[in-house]
């Protein structure tokens, strides 16, 4: 697939540089859109510019819905008001808020004064909505019918406005003050008797989502039922949107993102690499570095309070960083997997007790067998001391078990807490085990081989 697609911009290269127009634009009119989105997202700026501007208005609105944020705000600085404003018009209506969101405030300014009144009090509505909220990622075009038209008359409403909507699998059925009484399916639509009320065939049992909800709600409903969209009402179950599950993959996408950057130690952003700043970059960054630094700080403290311990016997040390690696890798194995479990569904809270069993008896298999493997190196191997590799050995038990009773535990007691368990993973976990692991270590030489 990246062969065909290095092919097509080496090609579409060759046509803007030899200035064929007309071929250039037969070969973008050949491709899906999404297809030709990818292709000009790998040209220069001028060569953008160009390609974009050889396609039907049309064709090149639905070519720009695909582009990334970053070549979008370019486009908009390059091209007219006039195209910019075309541009806008075609979009669907919640790509259309997905870019204003990212234009500056005085360009929004400017598209808002060319729009009529009712879209322009809609376009602030949405832009009002809460990020990470359900509504912000809805759009409103969607059928909507009402309870007393026959089916022959929803037919006709469909084939009428069909076209201009998002999705029309499901039809939405409201009152005459815009509430959410009913829903009814395309196939239920088409199959039944012409004269029936849509009240009588309409399912009256609704899925949905408020507008404040956050959008990981509406993620779950879409992992549960499958559906292809879902209703968005308000307090007063007045429907103001859907949500299809082309704009759910995205946020599945955003989430999964956030989690990842929040396992690495770093703030969130949905900017993409090369459109983030390096001072941005270091920001998301520094305050998760000073935080682990000065945690860092209480490894030390515990070295230094066992000095006596490591001047006497200084073959301990050496095991020192093997032992933090594996417990803060054991750690970090548990913390992953409960985050994600979390994630899924697969565990809630209430599963803790039967986590902590099922993660002691992974710990205890996994920390004897590392402990005879362990003592065996060390004993038959480097030729070191039978105390000694017994030392290391029952440190590396009792280690790798409080690391993987940790690792589990406090995801599960930041989800208590309504915070996002994916902060409890990664360098924070190992932090807080290469304190504990220590402390482990030097309690069992001082009992052991300082004895």
């Amino acid at each position: 697939m990246e062969d065909i697609l290095e092919e097509n911009i080496e090609e579409i290269k060759k046509l803007i540089k030899e200035n064929n127009l007309t071929l250039l634009k037969e070969k973008l009119m050949n491709l899906n859109p999404a297809d030709a989105g990818a292709i000009l997202e790998e040209l220069e700026d001028n060569e953008l510019l160009l390609a974009l501007r050889v396609l039907p208005k049309d064709t090149g609105a639905n070519v720009f819905s695909y582009l990334s944020n970053g070549k979008k705000n370019l486009l908009a600085e390059k091209i007219s008001k006039n195209e910019l404003g075309y541009i806008l018009k075609e979009l669907r209506f919640d790509d259309m808020i997905d870019f204003l969101e990212e234009m500056p405030r005085e360009a929004v300014y400017d598209i808002l004064k060319n729009t009529s009144d009712e879209k322009r009090n809609l376009i602030n509505q949405f832009l009002n909505y809460k990020e990470d909220s359900a509504a912000s990622i809805m759009t409103i075009e969607y059928v909507e019918l009402r309870e007393k038209m026959t089916v022959g008359e929803a037919i006709e409403h469909v084939r009428e406005v069909g076209l201009k909507k998002e999705t029309v699998y499901t039809q939405y059925v409201v009152d005459k003050l815009g509430v959410l009484v009913g829903i009814v399916s395309l196939r239920k639509l088409v199959t039944s008797d012409r004269g029936l009320l849509i009240q009588d065939i309409m399912e009256r049992d609704i899925i949905s989502v408020n507008t404040e909800d956050d959008r990981e709600v509406a993620l779950d409903i879409f992992k549960k039922y499958g559906f292809l969209a879902i209703p968005v009402i308000d307090n007063g179950r007045r429907l103001t949107g859907i949500i299809t599950v082309d704009d759910i993959m995205d946020v599945m996408e955003i989430e999964a993102t956030e989690d990842f950057h929040k396992m690495a130690a770093v703030s969130p952003s949905e900017k993409e690499y090369f459109q983030t700043s390096s001072f941005e970059m270091a920001k998301n960054r520094l305050t998760w570095l000073l935080i682990l630094m000065i945690s860092a700080t209480f490894t030390g403290s515990i070295i230094k309070g066992y000095e006596d311990v490591l001047s006497k016997f200084t073959v301990l040390s050496m095991f020192i960083p093997m032992l933090m690696d594996t417990g803060g890798n054991a750690g970090s194995q548990s913390s992953t997997l409960i985050v994600r479990a979390l994630a899924t569904g697969d565990v809630e809270i209430k599963d803790a007790f039967k986590i902590m069993r099922k993660e002691t008896m992974v710990a205890l298999t996994c920390g004897i067998i590392l402990a005879i493997v362990n003592f065996i190196k060390l004993t038959f191997i480097e030729s070191k001391s039978v105390i000694v590799a017994l030392t290391v050995s029952l440190t590396l038990i009792f280690t790798v078990l409080m690391a993987k009773l940790v690792g589990a535990t406090l995801p599960i007691i930041a989800k208590k807490l309504k915070l996002d368990p994916a902060i409890m993973a990664g360098p924070l976990i190992s932090t807080i085990v290469d304190t504990m692991s220590l402390f482990i270590y030097f309690k069992f030489a001082t009992a052991l081989v300082a004895k």
